[in-house]
């Protein structure tokens, strides 16, 4: 059985990142996503478990997978798991770049663990988190971004902030 994990922040979970999990999920045995809980880098907008939650809601639909959050480093919850396989999702070139370096150091520290790059769909080559985010913040439309009920969760955080 092969085990793939799916990690990121996905603040918020957009199309993009369910139409790369329904992909891989048809190319393993089990898929595991895992929302990472304790970013360094990055300002979060949603609490690890409401990312958690609209993940899970997200990808119901979708057979052999799981989600979880974690808090060590990837390497580290791919072996816990029992996971020989990252997915990573690519939307264009700068994307490969970061991740050919993260796979060359995955592979130093876990030299059982393989890197799987999916090209994004191409409808949602250009979207990410971050541009959802600023659309939400300025009342645009996200239907076609992300799913209903991430766009309604959008709304709702930003009319609450403000």
């Amino acid at each position: 059985m092969i085990h793939a994990l799916y990690p990121g922040t996905f603040d918020p979970v957009t199309n993009g990142h369910v139409d790369i999990a329904k992909r891989a999920s048809g190319l393993f045995d089990k898929l595991t996503i895992a929302v990472f809980d304790s970013p360094s880098t990055k300002t979060i907008l949603f609490p690890t478990k409401e990312r958690v939650d609209m993940m899970k809601k997200a990808v119901e639909h979708i057979d052999h997978i799981d989600v979880i959050s974690y808090s060590c480093l990837t390497f580290e919850l791919a072996k816990k798991i029992d996971s020989q396989v990252l997915i990573r999702g690519l939307r264009m070139g700068s994307d490969f770049d970061y991740e050919f370096e993260m796979s060359l150091m995955n592979r130093k520290v876990a030299p059982d663990l393989d890197t799987v790059c999916l090209m994004t769909s191409q409808e949602y080559e250009f979207v990410s988190s971050s541009l959802i985010k600023e659309m939400a913040k300025l009342g645009g439309a996200l239907k076609e971004f992300v799913p209903e009920h991430v766009a309604i969760a959008l709304k709702e955080k930003y009319d609450q902030l403000g």
